[in-house]
């Protein structure tokens, strides 16, 4: 049996083991239906991995040094068996197109429940998703449809959607698309069958509230808007509709895009305002509990953002970790956010905000810890740390942001270095501001001239490096395995480096 500091090095094998196997069936799932014997490789491959498992907990018993290797390797492949299994299951639940119940090319009308705030669109109009209910025709006939499908309304209809809210039942009239894109609902007219919950509808107002505070300005109602308040309500609150179009732009050409959609930076810099104003007088437990009620309400508010659920899943696996004095690493919180958030959000999955949240910290937890690891020493500590987290994020994506957009903007790399900590501190700002607007105090003129300043100053970055043009990638798969060779590389030199710091002598 394997001693306690060995046990303590084995417990996040199931976590990781069970989160690649789910990995592995639920992205290979279509590939898996296309064969002809698909269902009986997949169960060849479970009994090839019972039978390896079995295997080696045999061979375990012949020397106590290979036998805590055979053990690992034994739990991974059991959870990774497991989470095969379970990965299926949650790929089968997920709709990859909608399905109406008639001919699309029949369907004039749909209706059914808005999934998520609706988003408007330059020009006016706006976007948002609906889990289907019903599809019907022009002469009256109706069926029952299941999945969801991307609606695009008219600029009339957006002012009505957002007073209701997600969650409202909805009833629509227009044209069914199909494109590349997939399949898409032109919206012509709209009528609200039920509204949202009681729930929904506090969330609705609250958040309309607070987007008032940016959008409107303090003081009297002929009081100037903020410049500042669509960049504040896209970083606090993940409400880009007002942001400025070429500060939007220049975000993307200088390859930080990521910092205006809401993750687990973000959670990181509210939660870590909350927790440093608590924790002295409330001790670290009672921090991070109340810390975790902060999240879970700032979620419902903000909305249910992929890569925000995965950093709140972990943020609260890691307070429950606080309470009950378990020892967790990044990477098994990481892990188990993935399981449960492909089990409770199956249809989240195939997103490429959830693909790249997950690939981009899984880069950082790995490969960015190598990259940590050659520079110590070499680069100073803070240097090497926002390098290396750079790096392991950029590297990881790489293959899939080549294959959705077809460019690459290193310059990312280097913009990050300074947007990113500016993003910081604008957020902190924000929040400041936010809070002030609720007080009797003067604060305004003060707090609007700082705001705008750092705002010129985004402006002037995201303009200046958005200037060196991206890599144009026609083929994305020499860059897959250029970084996967990349990477092993990486990962082979680190070992390399370690093995000859760990054999010099020490001066003591």
């Amino acid at each position: 049996m394997p001693s306690p500091l060995q046990k303590e090095k084995i417990l996040p094998l199931p976590a990781a083991g069970t989160a690649l196997g789910m990995a592995f069936s639920y992205y290979s799932y279509p590939l898996f239906l296309s064969l002809k014997f698909g269902h009986y490789l997949i169960l060849g491959i479970i009994l090839a991995i019972i039978i390896t498992v079995s295997l080696i907990r045999v061979l375990k018993n012949f020397s106590p040094v290979k036998g805590i290797v055979y053990y690992k390797i034994g739990i991974i492949a059991m959870a990774a068996g497991l989470g095969f299994f379970v990965g299926i299951a949650a790929r089968r639940s997920v709709h990859d197109t909608p399905e109406f119940g008639l001919p699309p090319e029949n369907v004039s009308a749909v209706s059914g429940i808005l999934m998520e705030d609706p988003r408007t669109l330059q020009g006016g109009s706006g976007f948002g998703i609906i889990k289907l209910g019903e599809a019907g025709t022009a002469t009256g006939v109706r069926a029952s449809a299941r999945g969801s499908v991307r609606v695009f309304f008219p600029a009339e209809s957006i002012p009505r959607l957002k007073e209701f809210g997600r969650g409202s039942e909805i009833y629509i009239d227009g044209i069914l698309i199909k494109n590349q894109r997939g399949v898409l609902f032109n919206a012509s007219s709209l009528h609200v069958i039920n509204p949202a919950s009681a729930l929904q509808q506090l969330r609705t107002s609250l958040r309309i509230k607070l987007l008032e505070k940016f959008q409107n300005g303090w003081g009297s109602e002929t009081s100037q808007a903020p410049v500042w308040g669509p960049l504040a309500s896209a970083l606090l609150l993940g409400m880009r509709d007002d942001l400025d179009v070429d500060l939007s732009q220049g975000f993307r050409n200088s390859g930080c895009a990521h910092i205006l959609a809401l993750s687990g930076m973000h959670l990181a810099i509210l939660s870590g305002v909350l927790a440093f104003l608590l924790k002295k007088p409330l001790g670290l437990r009672w921090a991070t509990l109340i810390g975790a009620v902060f999240v879970i309400v700032y979620v419902f508010i903000a909305g249910s953002q992929p890569s925000l659920v995965r950093s709140a899943i972990m943020y609260l696996i890691g307070a429950i970790s606080v309470w009950t004095f378990l020892k967790t690493k990044t990477f098994s919180l990481l892990c188990m956010a993935f399981i449960i958030q492909l089990l409770f959000q199956s249809e989240t999955g195939i997103t490429l905000s959830f693909i790249l949240s997950y690939l981009a910290l899984a880069g950082i937890l790995t490969l960015g810890k190598s990259f940590h690891s050659l520079f110590r020493g070499r680069l100073p500590e803070i240097l090497s740390g926002v390098i290396s987290v750079s790096l392991g994020a950029f590297i990881v994506t790489a293959p899939v942001v080549a294959f959705y957009f077809n460019t690459l903007r290193p310059i990312g790399l280097i913009a990050g270095l300074f947007i990113a900590p500016l993003s910081s501190l604008f957020m902190v700002l924000s929040l400041i501001a936010l809070i002030a607007a609720f007080l009797p105090l003067p604060l305004w003129p003060l707090i609007d001239f700082v705001m705008t300043q750092v705002y010129r100053l985004f402006e002037l970055l995201v303009s200046f490096f958005g200037l060196v043009p991206g890599i144009q990638i026609s083929n994305p798969w020499p860059v897959l395995i250029f970084t996967v060779l990349f990477c092993l590389l990486i990962f082979y030199i680190q070992r390399r480096d370690y093995a000859y710091r760990s054999s010099i002598a020490s001066f003591d």
